[in-house]
């Protein structure tokens, strides 16, 4: 996966982030913290996975399925976009 490549070190720090979110989840529950900071911490890395998965799925549509050779003004490049921003709406 070339743009998985390119974006390796994003993509990391991303990650990371996520772990951090996550971490803080469980010590909210080792520390029996109340259910609607727990709540807003999952939402909070929901949303973070969300993104991430967002932003690998337009990498690999534009890498993968229009290809590089495509134009930006192209009917596929339309046809991609479109998806893109779809999914984009649905990951949020």
């Amino acid at each position: 996966m070339a743009h998985t490549k390119k974006d390796k070190d994003k993509l990391i720090a991303r990650v990371r982030r996520i772990g951090g979110q996550v971490a803080a989840i469980e010590k909210a529950l080792t520390e029996d913290q109340e259910c609607s900071s727990v709540l807003q911490l999952i939402a909070s890395c929901r949303g973070a996975i969300g993104g991430l998965m967002s932003e690998v799925v337009e990498g690999h549509i534009r890498s993968h399925v229009i290809g590089p050779e495509a134009g930006a003004d192209s009917e596929r490049a339309e046809a991609a976009q479109e998806l893109i921003d779809v999914l984009k709406t649905y990951l949020k």
